[in-house]
């Protein structure tokens, strides 16, 4: 007989823009390569990343309202979808903040071994803030896989669950490594801060200001900002610190290894985080990482002076004194450039795949 190929549904909003979505990409190739089945079911209409496995793309339903009808109407074609093809596993990447809807789907639609992660410090955006809800509907399912241990931590101290595990993030070094020699425009030295500012989470405005405080200026290092969102905010700090030669918002990129490869290093100002991947990006394109001591991941992927500096966790001060330093102390960057491969190998696709492959294997 043919040996029949173990099905997987992998559910995200999108194959774009955020570190969950990236995740899934990684995570659809790796399992592919396993010879596993793959679907991967997207709600929004938005594909950048490379993926592998059959795209099942339900934000092509999507219509200009979005109203409740054409809502419903993507809910009963996942139900439909996940019925018609009895998958072995199913793996939610998504953000999960209606209760309602994500109860339904928990216990009703989600039809087989289901597992859900949480790639947040903030974890009422995948968990009801309510335990016994949170516990009705995650306690029964095959796993909640949290991204660092202290996350793990935190759901099991507040909700009680008993079936949550660590997995971190993976990096698809073959993925940046094809992609980081492409040209860009820019033939001064900057600095690298990369994420999407629809929010306040990343401080870029901070940042900035760290930035006009810093000697970077003064040593003609300009600082790159990577990512979407309003700029309005960010353009007035540059007038007012009047570093508007210095300062390039250059807004959402698709390959933004190619720039992050030729920063000096990159910095990460964030209030929190969950695990992420820009710093396993940043060392995979063998540039250190300056970043806060933040909740949670940064200090789990950067080892102070080693690859880059860990900085007491929002201590803008700090942060302008480890921008100067790295700059200046040439051996220390040295030191940190030349550790920045050899310290994400426990992160690498293959070997985060294989933790997936027990957790699957051991249920």
């Amino acid at each position: 007989m043919a040996h029949k190929k173990k099905k997987i549904a992998l559910i995200g909003y999108r194959l774009s823009g955020g570190g969950s979505d990236k995740v899934m990409a990684n995570l659809s190739i790796f399992f592919e390569r396993q010879d596993f089945e793959v679907d991967i079911i997207i709600v929004l209409d938005e594909v950048t990343f490379p993926y592998l496995g059959k795209l099942v793309n339900l934000g092509l339903l999507k219509n200009k309202s979005n109203g409740f009808f054409n809502k419903i109407k993507r809910f009963w074609a996942l139900r439909k979808y996940l019925n018609e093809n009895e998958f072995d596993f199913i793996i939610d990447f998504r953000f999960r903040t209606k209760m309602i809807q994500e109860l339904i789907l928990a216990r009703f639609i989600y039809n087989t071994k289901t597992i859900f992660t949480v790639h947040s410090f903030l974890i009422d955006h995948y968990m009801p803030n309510n335990s016994w809800l949170t516990r009705l509907m995650y306690n029964h399912c095959l796993a909640n896989v949290a991204i660092v241990n202290e996350m793990k931590t935190l759901i099991e101290n507040k909700h009680q669950l008993k079936n949550v595990v660590t997995i971190h993030n993976p990096i698809y070094l073959e993925e940046i490594q094809d992609k980081q020699h492409e040209n860009i425009e820019f033939v001064f030295d900057f600095i690298i801060a990369v994420g999407q500012y629809e929010n306040e989470i990343k401080q870029f405005d901070k940042l900035i200001s760290s930035y006009a405080k810093s000697d970077l200026a003064q040593k003609q290092i300009h600082l790159i900002i990577v990512g979407n969102g309003d700029e309005s905010k960010l353009r007035e700090v540059v007038l007012k610190k009047n570093i508007t030669d210095f300062v390039h918002l250059i807004g959402y990129q698709n390959n933004p290894f190619k720039y992050i490869s030729k920063a000096v290093f990159l910095v990460l100002s964030s209030k929190n985080e969950g695990f992420p991947n820009v710093i396993l990006e940043s060392l995979a394109c063998e540039t250190p990482v300056i970043s806060f001591d933040c909740d949670f991941g940064p200090r789990d992927m950067i080892s102070s002076f080693e690859n880059g500096i860990l900085v007491e966790n929002q201590n803008w001060e700090k942060l302008t004194e480890s921008m100067n330093l790295l700059v200046s102390d040439e051996v220390l960057y040295q030191h940190c450039k030349e550790n920045t491969l050899e310290s994400i190998q426990p992160f690498l696709l293959e070997k985060i795949g294989q933790e997936w492959l027990h957790l699957l294997k051991a249920n």
